[in-house]
């Protein structure tokens, strides 16, 4: 009999999800229309600014972990990285939503500035948050209940992120509701911290074998074939998510025509996402996770594709597009980082130790990789073909957007769901029904 930890201590740990999501939703989807369409930067310049930040903040991550790693080898605690981190990210925020009156080149380098500041901020704190989560368990039922738990308050903290920002700026303004969101953020993050810390459920970590270096944060997770098939598939997925996150408001905006919903066509979302989330791990349980996030694609991609025949005045169509779709994000959130503490295990077996820590820096490289590259690639398309926000634009640029938005990643999402199923053809981690793998 496996022993689960108590649920108020995985509440707990779970917590600090919450103002980690309030933190990274803004910044991929209310920055670039916020910089771009409110204070004036082109589309391609705030494109480029968000791509190559999140490639020079990507790479810190694999050292963060292999530091993370280190001072757990040594007996010390990757909490004290989440408490350096937390008031660093409270302070970035505040920067990135308070920009001073500049022009251009101001406003640019101030971009710049503060996004490094919430990257590394975020960085110390998650990587170490995630390492430390895979650490709680050994069970493989259980370690899909601990991320469902940090993710059910990361949803939550989502549905504050999408609708509290729009129902500020709404009542006070762009600038002013963006500033008193930050405000608002920095308390949130200081407790959850506290609480994680204070709180949490003990790690049951291996000691790491001695003579790790920083090089080998980047290298040895990629010598784990199962972490190199759960890899691709990610980042394939993680893209298809990232595209429309970044295009949302633009979409909503000029394509729908209902820019005042936007707050309640992004609860929706999130909302069935809540929903969806227990019902993947119930699935996951009875069919192995693997086989129940490759049907959250299969969902996702029958829903989200009639987004592109959507034209002014469809609010009901989009509204059941963000539902139907939304169910399937529950699984990309609970599923994935609980088969990659599967995926872990391997190097156990076969006598490399655990580098939890290394495992999750290279995912969140990945992670802001595919968040760098839809910003990088979807922004500066729209504006090559004539699309400008706030600004008439003709039926042409209007179905690149709407093509862009619907199209580009159901088909980056069908090709995951393909890597998906290679993999478990390959007897991937996590993907049967065996009864171990229910456990």
């Amino acid at each position: 009999m496996v022993a689960h930890p108590p649920g108020l201590r995985l509440a707990a740990y779970g917590f600090l999800g919450l103002p980690l999501a309030m933190a990274a939703l803004p910044i991929y989807v209310h920055v670039p229309k916020y910089y771009a369409d409110t204070l004036g930067l082109s589309l391609a310049g705030v494109g480029a600014i968000l791509l190559a930040a999140r490639l020079v903040d990507a790479v810190q991550d694999p050292l963060f972990g292999w530091w993370s790693d280190r001072a757990r080898a040594r007996g010390g605690s990757r909490w004290v990285f989440v408490a350096a981190g937390a008031p660093l990210l409270a302070l970035g925020m505040a920067g990135l939503f308070h920009p001073p009156e500049a022009g251009s080149a101001g406003l640019s380098w101030w971009l710049v500035a503060n996004l490094v500041l919430v990257y590394t901020a975020y960085s110390l704190v998650t990587v170490s948050y995630l390492a430390h989560g895979a650490e709680i368990t050994d069970d493989v039922a259980g370690r899909t209940r601990v991320t469902a738990w940090r993710e059910a308050f990361a949803l939550a903290g989502v549905f504050l992120a999408a609708a509290l920002p729009e129902l500020l700026r709404q009542s006070m303004g762009e600038r002013e509701g963006f500033a008193r969101f930050a405000l608002l953020f920095a308390p949130v993050v200081l407790v959850a911290a506290a609480l994680a810390i204070r709180g949490s459920p003990a790690a049951h970590a291996r000691r790491p074998p001695a003579g790790t270096s920083p090089i080998r944060a980047f290298t040895l997770p990629l010598g784990n074939p199962a972490f190199r098939r759960l890899l691709l598939v990610f980042v394939l997925n993680g893209i298809a998510a990232a595209i429309p996150a970044t295009l949302v408001l633009f979409f909503v905006e000029d394509v729908v025509g209902r820019e005042d919903l936007a707050p309640a066509f992004l609860v929706a979302y999130f909302a069935a996402g809540a929903a969806g989330l227990p019902l993947w791990v119930a699935l996951s349980r009875r069919i192995g996770k693997a086989r129940a996030w490759l049907a959250a694609m299969v969902l996702s991609i029958a829903a989200f594709i009639w987004a592109f025949l959507l034209g002014p005045g469809d609010v009901a169509a989009y509204f059941a597009i963000c539902i139907l779709s939304g169910l399937g994000l529950g699984a990309d959130l609970a599923l994935p980082p609980s088969l990659l503490a599967d995926v872990i295990d391997g190097d156990e077996a076969r006598g490399r130790g655990r580098h939890e820590g290394a495992y999750f820096g290279l995912w969140s490289l990945a992670t802001k990789a595919n968040l760098a590259l839809a910003a990088g690639i979807a922004l500066p398309l729209l504006q090559a073909f004539g699309y400008a926000p706030g600004a008439e634009s003709s039926a042409q640029a209007l179905l690149v957007l709407a093509g862009v938005y619907a199209l580009l990643p159901c088909a980056l999402k069908l090709a995951a769901a393909g890597a998906l199923a290679n993999a478990m053809s390959l007897r991937f981690a996590g993907a049967g029904g065996t009864a171990d793998e229910r456990r």
